[in-house]
């Protein structure tokens, strides 16, 4: 049976630096760490080993008329992400934002998906939180403990990275508060489901935390 402190102890083994290799990480290795943080029996709309509110579970609730299919919409006021669907439906996922002064409202594209990515800090961050960040200069190798988790959908505006990510966390903890430099976060799980469904070229709408329309 899945637990917390199986997660734990499964993040805790995977955080040493250079443990996994990038060059030794391939699909196999993608479907080891999906299990790993993935809950036997998952559910999407129910399991919940996380202790998240019950309102940041994923739904199928109505959209609103006029959106496009295949988009993302994120609530920054209630941290819901939306996808939009064929037939006026949209599934919500709960998220977490940037912190205050981070969360970067706007429209983006995605024109790029990963799974297992490798993350390194920008500059930016590393500047404004060295003690934080600097020890991951060089990057931090693909894994369960990795920043970006399991999945990552590259926000871009134009033809310029944002740097700015839709992913995944090993923070679950973290869904329905401000709590990134930035991006948004999901339960891993949960994006796991929402990668598979979502399309490069689609946009992302980031709207404001003040509740105003883009």
């Amino acid at each position: 049976m899945f637990t917390r402190r199986h997660m734990i102890a499964s993040l805790a083994a995977l955080a040493t630096p250079g443990l996994i290799s990038p060059a030794l990480a391939a699909p196999s290795d993608w479907d080891a760490w999906d299990a790993q943080v993935t809950p036997q029996g998952f559910e999407l709309e129910t399991s919940n080993p996380w202790g998240l509110h019950p309102r940041f579970l994923p739904r199928r609730v109505k959209a609103n008329p006029g959106l496009k299919p295949g988009d993302i919409h994120v609530d920054a006021v209630a941290r819901y992400l939306y996808h939009i669907q064929d037939d006026g439906t949209a599934m919500r996922y709960g998220a977490a934002i940037g912190r205050d002064g981070l969360y970067e409202p706007g429209v983006y594209t995605i024109k790029r998906k990963s799974k297992w990515p490798r993350w390194t800090p920008t500059s930016a961050m590393i500047k404004r939180e060295p003690e934080k960040y600097a020890h991951w200069t060089d990057g931090m190798d693909p894994g369960p403990a990795n920043a970006l988790g399991s999945r990552a959908l590259y926000l871009y505006v134009g033809n310029r990275d944002s740097y700015l990510r839709v992913h995944g966390t090993p923070a679950p903890r973290s869904i329905g508060t401000r709590a990134s430099s930035g991006c948004v976060r999901m339960v891993m799980p949960h994006i796991n489901a929402l990668y598979d469904q979502v399309d490069t070229g689609v946009t992302a709408y980031l709207y404001p935390t003040d509740g105003s329309r883009l």
